[in-house]
């Protein structure tokens, strides 16, 4: 019996023990499990927090990024824009083109104060000839422009001259196309091939080849050839409208252009100073007719050519009611060039006939304020050539230097219409001189010779030239 009841305190202490021991093991779970989710809870907390800051930086990072890519896109913008803008200024730049050229000289002649006198004066002079500036532009490939500036003697408005010549040594005052500024060129060109343009605008007549060699390098003496000049009007530009092309080896040209001023031919000059620079507006009442044709090119090398004016020239006069004639002008010109090796010789003849020539002459003469004077004759022929020869001696004596040889001659009246031409103004020009380069955009010129009139009785005179010139291109 005890022994059951022993055995039976034992089961039931048994079981709760086991009860208790249950009970607490239960109690510790809850409460690990509590902290546990607790600590999840809290870590769960933290994560969002983290998520937050993370997707805050992310959002940030993404405007950043956003911020970057809008600036980077800015300054590619920026730098297509620079650069369209570099390129079309580089572009516009390519097509300007600048040059320029210009003279100065130092003379010693010796002068006759008016067509009677026979005892010559020596006298000096400095003179800065000229400067002369050209501005082109390449439109497109077609179309393009030139405009050239001529400033002369090195200044601007009135001129006192002494006209020797004309006048029984009078003193006369000149204002010259504003004051010596001139414009020689402003032309727009469209030539869309090489065999055929077009071009108009004040543009330069072909006659004579000062009109294309009148750069100081392009011609040996000092001063441009004195046998046109007492003939034409020098690099002689009008008016007008023309075609030209090359067509293989031949160059053409062909103009309409405005006429000359029968108000103001002379003896001396023929019909040179008919051009009409000295007025604002150019009378175009008479027009004119300009050609010429060339096989070669006398501005890079070895050529011939021959060219022709026509035209009437009394339309043009201010008092149009002194004279009712035409007073028609024509002119041929023939020229060579052979340019090689150490050689460059060159040559030009030119013959004009002028119509009505002393009825011309007789209202000049009866016209208010030209005074051409009594005695002045007016050719109704006239001729002039030269002949200039030079020898370079670049390859024998490593010396960029050319000796040169030059005849010019010129008779604006040789033949008249009535009376017997005097021989006053029958003039031959003979020298010789060198040409020295110190660099190539530069020349240094020295001249000396003699100038002989066709009448016994007046003496040969001498003269001297000393002249630097330039040219150069942008």
């Amino acid at each position: 019996m005890s022994k059951k009841l022993t055995l039976l305190a034992v089961s039931i202490a048994s079981v709760i023990g086991l009860g208790a021991t249950n009970t607490a093991y239960a109690a510790v779970s809850a409460d690990e499990l509590a902290n546990a989710i607790a600590k999840q809870e809290a870590e769960i907390a933290a994560l969002k927090e983290q998520l937050q800051q993370l997707a805050q930086q992310q959002s940030l990072q993404h405007e950043s990024q956003k911020q970057i890519e809008v600036a980077q896109h800015e300054q590619q913008v920026a730098v297509k824009e620079v650069t369209e803008t570099v390129t079309a200024s580089q572009d516009r730049l390519s097509k300007f083109s600048f040059k320029s050229y210009g003279s100065a000289n130092y003379t010693s002649d010796e002068y006759f104060d008016n067509v009677q006198d026979t005892t010559p004066e020596r006298r000096s002079r400095f003179d800065l000839e000229r400067i002369v500036t050209e501005f082109g532009y390449q439109f497109t490939d077609e179309w393009s422009m030139e405009v050239e500036i001529e400033y002369e003697h090195g200044g601007t408005g009135a001129a006192l001259e002494y006209d020797g010549f004309d006048e029984f040594g009078e003193f006369e005052t000149e204002t010259e196309a504003g004051g010596e500024v001139v414009v020689e060129k402003a032309e727009i060109r469209y030539r869309p091939s090489d065999a055929f343009g077009v071009k108009f605008g004040n543009i330069h007549l072909p006659i004579g080849l000062t009109s294309s060699l009148h750069k100081p390098n392009q011609y040996l003496t000092v001063l441009r050839h004195k046998s046109e000049a007492a003939m034409i009007p020098a690099v002689w530009n009008e008016n007008g409208i023309g075609v030209y092309g090359e067509i293989s080896e031949f160059h053409y040209q062909a103009q309409i252009v405005s006429g000359l001023n029968s108000e103001y031919f002379r003896t001396y000059d023929w019909v040179a100073s008919g051009h009409q620079t000295r007025f604002e507006h150019v009378n175009a009442d008479d027009l004119a007719f300009a050609g010429r044709l060339d096989y070669g090119n006398f501005k890079t090398g070895s050529a011939i050519g021959v060219s022709y004016y026509y035209g009437n020239t009394s339309g043009n006069r201010n008092k149009s009611n002194k004279l009712d004639v035409d007073g028609t002008l024509s002119i041929v010109t023939a020229a060579a060039a052979f340019v090689e090796g150490p050689w460059v010789l060159r040559g030009q003849y030119m013959y004009g006939t002028l119509s009505d020539s002393d009825a011309i002459t007789q209202a000049n003469k009866t016209t208010p304020g030209l005074r051409p004077g009594n005695f002045a004759q007016l050719g109704s022929k006239s001729q002039a050539f030269f002949i200039e020869a030079g020898f370079k001696l670049d390859d024998y004596f490593d010396i960029p230097m050319t000796v040169f040889a030059n005849i010019d001659y010129s008779n604006p009246l040789m033949e008249v219409e009535s009376g017997t031409a005097t021989k006053r103004y029958e003039n031959t020009w003979s020298s010789v001189g060198v040409n020295y380069f110190p660099i190539p955009e530069i020349v240094i010129k020295v001249e000396g010779g003699l100038q002989q009139v066709a009448v016994a009785s007046i003496p040969d005179t001498n003269f001297f030239a000393l002249g630097v010139g330039y040219q150069f291109s942008l």
